[in-house]
């Protein structure tokens, strides 16, 4: 499968897109702290639902897609200490962001499973 067409590598892009353009606001003298670990943080989601889809198998997959979720769950932290910090004012709509994401993924864990369960 192509990962490029799944619904939730697309909203998984939009969510890096969200994160950096919220961290480029950020102190200088976070480049190196807060602000990486959230870019990388979100690269992270997307690109594990990206190698996932790409291996052979579907218990492969199935492993990717939680370690996107663990990603996603260290992004939702990292937003909360950067408002707590002041460094962002309005997350609701990356909170949101967040959440649809994450719904994603698990609909998409949930059909994996169901689809290699019926394959056994």
């Amino acid at each position: 499968m192509d990962h490029k067409d799944l619904d939730v590598w697309k909203k998984s892009m939009e969510l890096v897109e969200h994160t950096y353009k919220i961290t480029s606001s950020f102190p200088a003298s976070e480049m190196y702290g807060l602000t990486n670990q959230l870019r990388r943080a979100s690269v992270s989601v997307v690109s594990n639902i990206a190698e996932g889809s790409g291996r052979k198998f579907d218990k492969e997959l199935l492993y990717f897609l939680n370690v996107s979720l663990g990603s996603l769950a260290e992004l939702e932290t990292q937003i909360e200490i950067a408002y707590r910090l002041s460094f962002i004012s309005d997350v609701e709509d990356t909170f949101q962001l967040v959440t649809e994401t994450r719904k994603l993924i698990i609909g998409f864990r949930n059909y994996i499973n169901k689809r290699q369960n019926t394959d056994d």
